[in-house]
């Protein structure tokens, strides 16, 4: 993949999730949140297209190969947004039993990410 086919390919998969969810929204009778849904990520989209020609760091994010600096960046994002959806995702969980409810699909989102983590540290500690 060239380094304009990856910048290409964020952008596109954010539409593609868009339509998904335009399409899933209007299959369960809720077209108002599709849209809605669907404009969102269209305009995520179209910010990444804009800062694939003017950012730096997105470019160099989105190289086939990118540098130490890059690399690391792209790294560190990933695991904030890890944080961010299991606290997230946990937070709902506690809500949800604090409600007297049984906590799914919270739970599931939970115990994926722990397991997740367990796994990887297992696999990474072995590899590096």
């Amino acid at each position: 993949m060239t380094s304009n086919a990856a910048r290409r390919s964020v952008p596109g998969f954010f539409l593609v999730v868009g339509v998904a969810c335009l399409a899933a929204a209007t299959a369960g009778g809720h077209l108002a949140l599709g849209l809605v849904t669907f404009g969102i990520l269209a305009a995520c989209s179209l910010a990444l297209v804009m800062l694939g020609r003017r950012s730096e760091t997105y470019q160099g994010l989105t190289q086939k190969e990118p540098d130490e600096r890059f690399a690391r960046i792209g790294g560190l994002a990933w695991a904030g947004t890890g944080i961010v959806l299991t606290v997230g995702n946990l937070s709902a969980f506690i809500g949800e039993l604090a409600s007297g409810r049984s906590g799914d699909p919270y739970f599931w989102f939970v115990a994926t990410a722990a397991i997740t983590y367990i796994v990887f540290v297992a696999l990474l500690s072995r590899h590096t």
